[in-house]
């Protein structure tokens, strides 16, 4: 079964270098072609092109606006021969653009599938990431075999925006907790104490997380190379406020860490791992 993957970014690029390295043929198409280069895969001239290639085509996207830029135009994957085909779209989407991608691929004769992943690089690498998924379960039924590829864990959530809103809720935490452990730090390392052994000290305490294993070596080292940047992290956040206004509920720890990352925004930290937030924290008196 010819596969397609869309959008090779940080997280993208591993997902598709992860289905190659797992025997899966793959054509690939990117916005900035060169972040192609490397990966044993074909390369599509543009997104219908590539899904008349493909049976079922993946998207990473950075927003539900990429995701329409991909979907229109001339070349756009709406354009190509979608009939029969299947679109698993593992872009973080704000929950109010999901049904309108339902009915797009719908009315093109295709399915969409929404399926938001849990997790960044490094799992997306070793095919340990979460996956959550909405859509009809035929659909889903046929894609995990791939799935089963990138994912440890995968849920079901079956019902439209399920799967969207599940996903901002996840990184509420995501987020809620980067930005605790960043202070905490600060605050042991203000005190006198090693980061080394703070690091330590909080991973064989309440500080033990996935989090804060993802990023202990981040923290150690002050390399803020990306992997999940700041950029992605606020704009998740900025999704959740647009939830919680929805559900009519106050947003306590998701609007202070989206803040919190809006700072390192406004201090040019934008590109950066956003557990760079650590270098923030740090730099106030």
């Amino acid at each position: 079964m010819k596969t397609g993957f869309i959008g090779l970014g940080n997280l993208g690029r591993a997902m598709a270098g992860r289905l190659i390295s797992e025997g899966v043929d793959l054509v690939v198409w990117n916005r900035t072609l060169k972040k192609a280069h490397g990966l044993k895969a074909a390369v599509a001239s543009n997104p219908a092109d590539l899904i008349a290639k493909s049976d079922i085509v993946f998207l990473n996207l950075f927003d539900s606006t990429a995701v329409s830029d991909v979907f229109s135009g001339d070349d756009g994957l709406l354009a190509g021969a979608c009939k029969g085909k299947i679109v698993v779209d593992t872009t973080t989407n704000h929950f109010e653009a999901v049904p309108l991608f339902y009915t797009l691929l719908r009315n093109a004769g295709a399915e969409y599938l929404e399926a938001p992943v849990l997790g960044s690089v490094i799992p997306a690498s070793k095919g340990a990431l979460t996956i959550l998924v909405g859509g009809s379960e035929a659909a889903f039924d046929k894609t995990r075999p791939l799935l089963d590829k990138l994912a440890q864990h995968i849920f079901y959530l079956g019902k439209p925006t399920l799967a969207a809103r599940m996903k901002l809720v996840n990184n509420l935490v995501l987020g809620s907790f980067m930005a605790a452990i960043a202070e905490a730090v600060v605050f042991a390392e203000a005190s006198g104490i090693d980061r080394a052994e703070v690091i330590d000290i909080l991973a064989a305490g309440a500080g033990n997380s996935s989090v804060l294993h993802a990023k202990k070596a981040k923290l150690l080292d002050g390399d803020y190379s990306p992997h999940f940047s700041v950029n992605a992290i606020y704009k998740d956040l900025h999704y959740l406020q647009d939830l919680a206004e929805e559900l009519k509920r106050p947003l306590f720890m998701g609007g202070l860490a989206r803040e919190l990352f809006g700072m390192a925004r406004a201090r040019g930290l934008e590109e950066r791992d956003f557990s760079a937030i650590h270098q923030v924290l740090a730099d106030l008196k």
